[in-house]
C-alpha cells in the first residue's frame, strides 16, 4: 500500500525483520514501535493532554524519554484492546519454532568490559534458563556454523535493526523459522555487566533475547522474562507466563532438571542452619596440631582447608564461628579438599584427586569435572599457587612437578611439568600454597610452612616456621625439631 510501511522483526530478540508499523510516512521513514501504554504517552505529546496514568509533556521531555528495552518491536495492539492474545493464555508466540531441540550457539564478539570466559558462562547460564523446562539442550561451537550466532556489535550492523548507543535499545534477536533465524544481536555501547546493577545485566538481557529466538513474543504479564522493558531482577528465574509458554512450544523436560538436592550421608543436617560446628559433630580438628589440606586467598581474605572444616582468617585474626562446615559457604564442595584457589575473575577452584569444581561465590557453577580437561594427569592435584603483582600467574602442584595453568583458555601451557627445583629452598613436595597481599608465597609441608621471596625468587632465611605459632598464636610444639 504507498504510503504505509510494514517491518517486520522482533525487539529484545527475535527478529525476522522486528514487527515496527509506520502510519503514512515518506520512504524509509521508521520509528520505533512502543509498548502500548508507552504508545499513549506519545500519542499526547504535543498536544499538551495527558495520557491516563501519565502528567502531561512536552516534545522536549518525550525525546529525552528513553527506558533501556529489548529492541524486538512489540505486536500492535488489536481493536479489542487485547493486544493479540488469546485471553486463556497471556504468553504470545512468534508462529515459528525450531524442528529439533538439539540447537549449537556460537559467539563472534564480545563485549570489551567482561572476559571472554565470563561471558561464556553467562551464556550457557541464559540458555540453561530455558533448557531446564524443555527438552532443548545448548552446545557452545567455535568454528562452522551454528543454529545460534550471538554478536556484539554497533548502530547499522547490515539488518535494518541500528543501535542507537548507550540505553535506548539494548539488544534484538530474530524469530524461528525467519531469514535470519538464530541471529542474536547485542549493542556493544551499552555497559555490560555480570549480576549487579551498575550497568546492564548480560544474564537478563540474553535469557530474554533467547526466549525470541526459541519463538516467544513479548508478553504484557508483570515481572515475565519476555516483558519488553529492561528493569534489574535478581535471582533470574522464569515467570509462569515464560514457561507456560515454552513449554507449548517444546513440551516439558524428559525427566526432572531440578531434582531435590540431597545431602552427603557425611554431612550433618544443623550445620544448614547456623556456621558454627555443634555438639553432635565429632571433634572438629585442632589448628594448634592440624596438617592442612589446602590452603588459598578468597575474596581478601586467607582460608585454611582440613577434611570438611575451614579457618577463616581477616587481617591475619582468625574470624569467631571457626572451624565451620566448608559446605556452609560452598554446597556441594567435596568432603575434602587437595587444593584451591581463586582466579583473577573471582571464580574459586577446588580439587579433589582427579577432579574439580568450580564456584562463583558461593553458588556452583560446574563440576565434579575431571582434571584431564585441563590438560593434567589424573593424579591428585597437591597445591595451586596464585601469583605475581596482578596475580595473573597460576601454578599446579603435583608429585614434585608443576604447571602453569591459564584460567582464560583452562589449558596447562604445556603438558610437560617442571621440577620444585625452580622454586629454590621449598621442600619437594607441598600441601598447600597461597600468596599474600605483599606477594610472598607461602608453602606448606605438614605442620611447617616456607616463605617465598619474589624479588630474590627464593625461600627466606628462619625458615621454616611452624603453622599453628604464626597464623593461630598457638604455643610452640615442645617436641619440635629443626
Amino acid at each position: 500500500m504507498q504510503g504505509w510501511s510494514l517491518l517486520l522483526s522482533a525487539p529484545w530478540g527475535g527478529l525476522s525483520p522486528p514487527l515496527q508499523i509506520c502510519v503514512p510516512c515518506s520512504p524509509h521513514h521508521t520509528w520505533k514501535e512502543q509498548s502500548p501504554w508507552l504508545s499513549s504517552l506519545v500519542n499526547a505529546v504535543g498536544t499538551g493532554v495527558a495520557a491516563k496514568g501519565f502528567p502531561a509533556v512536552g516534545e522536549e521531555a518525550a525525546a529525552r524519554w528513553n527506558p533501556p528495552r529489548c529492541g524486538v518491536p512489540d505486536l500492535p495492539a488489536s481493536p479489542d484492546g487485547q493486544n493479540g492474545r488469546n485471553r486463556q493464555k497471556r504468553f504470545v508466540l512468534s508462529g515459528g519454532r525450531w524442528d529439533k531441540t538439539d540447537l549449537t550457539y556460537k559467539i563472534i564478539r564480545f563485549p570489551w568490559q567482561l572476559v571472554k570466559a565470563k561471558v561464556r558462562r553467562t551464556i550457557e547460564e541464559a540458555l540453561k534458563v530455558w533448557s531446564d523446562v524443555t527438552p532443548l539442550t545448548f552446545t557452545e561451537v567455535q568454528e562452522g556454523r551454528a543454529d545460534i550466532v550471538i554478536d556484539f556489535t554497533r548502530y547499522w550492523h547490515g539488518d535494518n535493526l541500528p543501535f542507537d548507543g548507550p540505553g535506548g535499545i539494548l539488544a534484538h534477536a530474530f524469530f524461528p523459522k525467519t531469514h535470519r533465524e538464530g541471529d542474536v544481536h547485542f549493542d556493544y555501547d551499552e555497559t555490560w555487566t555480570i549480576g549487579n546493577n551498575l550497568g546492564t545485566d548480560l544474564l537478563q538481557v540474553a535469557a530474554h533475547e533467547f526466549g525470541h529466538v526459541l519463538g516467544l513474543q513479548h508478553t504484557a504479564v508483570s515481572k515475565s522474562l519476555m516483558s519488553p522493558f529492561y528493569i534489574f531482577r535478581y535471582p533470574l528465574s522464569l515467570s509462569e507466563d515464560d514457561k507456560q509458554g515454552i513449554q507449548y512450544l517444546y513440551g516439558k523436560p524428559k525427566r526432572d532438571p531440578d531434582p531435590t538436592p540431597t545431602q552427603p550421608a557425611e554431612l550433618p543436617q544443623p550445620d544448614l542452619e547456623t556456621n558454627e560446628i555443634t555438639n553432635v559433630e565429632p571433634a572438629q580438628p585442632d589448628a594448634c596440631h592440624t596438617a592442612f589440606d589446602a590452603a588459598a586467598t578468597i575474596r581478601g581474605e586467607l582460608f585454611f582447608f582440613k577434611s570438611r572444616y575451614v579457618w577463616r582468617l581477616r587481617a591475619g585474626k582468625l574470624q569467631d564461628g571457626y572451624p565451620a562446615l566448608a559446605s556452609r559457604h560452598w554446597q556441594g564442595i567435596p568432603s575434602s579438599v587437595d587444593a584451591t584457589f581463586e582466579d583473577p575473575l573471582g571464580n574459586i577452584w577446588f580439587f579433589q584427586d582427579s577432579q574439580f569444581w568450580i564456584y562463583d561465590g558461593e553458588r556452583r557453577v560446574s563440576g565434579p569435572t575431571p582434571i584431564a580437561e585441563l590438560g593434567l594427569p589424573a593424579a591428585p592435584v597437591q597445591a595451586a599457587l596464585v601469583w605475581g603483582a596482578e596475580k595473573n600467574k597460576i601454578y599446579i602442584f603435583s608429585g614434585g612437578n608443576y604447571w602453569r595453568f591459564n584460567p582464560h583458555t583452562r589449558q596447562v601451557d604445556n603438558i610437560y611439568p617442571r621440577t620444585m627445583a625452580d622454586w629454590r629452598g621449598v621442600p619437594q613436595e607441598i600441601d598447600a600454597a597461597f600468596q599474600d597481599e605483599f606477594g610472598f608465597a607461602y608453602f606448606l609441608r605438614g605442620h611447617d610452612y616456607w616463605k617465598f621471596d619474589p624479588v630474590q625468587v627464593k625461600v627466606l632465611e628462619g625458615y621454616p616456621r611452624q603453622i599453628s605459632q604464626d597464623f593461630f598464636s598457638c604455643t610452640p610444639s615442645s617436641n619440635s625439631f629443626r
